[in-house]
Order: structure tokens, then C-alpha cells, then sequence
């Protein structure tokens, strides 16, 4: 298929140079996969449409409802960040790599290892990186926002630099322009036991994919009491962004802007 195969070719091509990057800790690591995944978003058939704005200040939690494998490409279109995934992504052929390379953190769902999860995040944090995190858990079927987890939201409750947080709605609307129903939701949410190879394929041979981001104004932890605050505010604002999206409501979404040209710098790295 082409898409497949553009894909492939232009992540093959990147990857390379992004390692170059973590190896000699350029400053443009954590841009390079901006431009990467908007790309790929082109190549891919997504059509992302922002509403509102990523926060600048560092550092920074990204919140955000998680309904595909495709969020990572529709987010990291976005937002100059890394991912909080669970452990054994680390552990996938090709998209382990491809994780591994927009250095995202690795958290284990069992109970014992929270407290490691929590000081791997706080380190990241600590350094003034943006994380993007799903509380959720698990992806959904792409038609609720499922309860959020608060335990990984003690992290920002246990640093004495202050942290900024920012909820951010994610929903796929429209199909070559015609709007998603329910029944339809499936061919893009990936949850249960979907098969990963199967599901991709037929995603891929799908036409143009509408995906609507809404960033909600940014909260500083310490207006918060509890994690649980916190998660239960994430998450309200989080479902009514979605709700309106997937309603066709509220602001009018603005298209995300062309991929940057490659710096030069990126080039020479390319072809060095």
C-alpha cells in the first residue's frame, strides 16, 4: 500500500538522524519529532485541526484522552514532548524504537513499581521537559472518555518547582468530510484485544481522517489540594471538549500549520 510504504521510507529516514541527536544531545531532539510526525500526518490521511494553544512553560504535563495508536502522531504533531507510555511498548518491534527514540517514559501498571514509575516522571519533569500523559490508562472505544487513574498524578504533588498542567481533548470527527458515527468509531479507536497489524492496515486504506485537539487554558498544580482533584478537573474539561468535538461544536478549529523546512543543522546531520 503507499501509505504504508511512504510511511516506512520517511520514518527510516528519520530515525536515524533523531539518534544522532540523543546521542549528541542536540537542542533540535526534541523538535525533530514535531516535524517528523506532521509529516507523517500528511503521509497518513490525518487531518488535525487545533483548538487553542500548548502552554510554552516549562515544565509542563500534557492530560489527554487516548483513543488510537494514532494519538501519538496527532499529539506529537503538537506538542514538542514526550510520550508517557506503558512498559511493554518499550518492548514492540519498530514502534518500541520509534518511542524509545522521542525518549518517552516507561511506566509498569503493576501497584509495586509506582513509586519508581513516579521518580522516573519527577526526574524528566524535574529537568524541565513537557510530558504527555493518558490517565485513562487504556485506550477507549472512541466514544466516552473512560475514569482517569490518579495515581501518577502524585508525581506534581512531590516537587518543589511549580508545575503547569494542561488538559487536552482528542477526537476523530469526520471521514473524507462526512461525519463519524458511532458504529464507526471502532475503524479508528484501537482497544480490547484488537489486533495491532490488522487494525493499522485497514486504518490505513481508510481516506481522509478529521482529528480535533482542543488544549484547555493550563492550571498550576498548586491550585489543587489532592491528586484527585486534580484527575477529577483533568478529566471533566477533557469530556466536554470531546463531547463538543465529536457534537461539532464550539470554537472553530484552526488547521495546523505545514511542516516546517528541516533546519539546517537536521540536514547536515542527515546526510553526515
Amino acid at each position: 500500500m503507499r501509505r504504508a510504504a511512504i510511511y516506512l521510507v520517511w520514518t527510516l529516514l528519520l530515525m536515524p538522524v533523531q539518534a544522532i541527536g540523543l546521542v549528541l544531545r542536540r537542542r533540535w531532539m526534541t523538535e525533530l519529532p514535531r516535524f517528523y510526525h506532521r509529516r507523517c500526518c500528511r503521509i497518513l490521511g490525518l487531518d488535525v485541526h487545533r483548538i487553542g494553544e500548548p502552554v510554552g512553560a516549562r515544565p509542563v504535563l500534557f492530560v489527554a484522552n487516548h483513543v488510537s495508536y494514532a494519538d501519538i502522531t496527532v499529539l506529537g504533531s503538537l506538542i514538542p514532548g514526550s510520550f508517557v507510555a506503558k512498559s511493554e511498548v518499550a518492548r514492540w518491534p519498530f514502534f518500541g524504537w520509534l518511542a524509545k527514540l522521542q525518549r518517552s517514559v516507561f511506566v509498569d501498571r503493576q501497584v509495586r513499581s509506582t513509586a519508581q514509575q513516579r521518580d522516573a516522571i519527577a526526574d524528566r519533569l524535574g529537568a524541565g521537559d513537557a510530558l504527555i500523559l493518558f490517565p485513562e490508562g487504556t485506550s477507549g472505544d472512541g466514544n466516552f472518555v473512560l475514569p482517569f487513574k490518579s495515581a501518577l498524578f502524585s508525581v506534581v504533588f512531590h516537587r518543589d518547582q511549580p508545575i503547569v498542567v494542561q488538559p487536552v481533548s482528542l477526537a476523530y470527527t469526520r471521514l473524507d468530510g462526512l461525519p463519524i458515527g458511532r458504529r464507526l468509531r471502532p475503524f479508528f479507536a484501537w482497544y480490547g484485544d484488537m489486533d495491532l497489524g490488522p487494525h493499522l492496515w485497514r486504518l490505513l486504506g481508510l481516506g481522509r481522517i478529521e482529528a480535533v485537539v482542543e488544549f484547555h487554558p493550563p492550571v498550576m498544580v498548586t491550585d489543587f489540594a489532592s491528586r484527585k482533584a486534580l484527575a477529577d478537573f483533568c478529566r471533566e474539561r477533557i469530556n466536554r471538549g470531546f463531547a463538543r468535538s465529536l457534537a461539532g461544536r464550539g470554537e472553530a478549529p484552526r488547521p495546523t500549520p505545514e511542516p516546517e523546512p528541516i533546519p539546517d543543522e537536521l540536514s547536515a546531520a542527515a546526510v553526515g
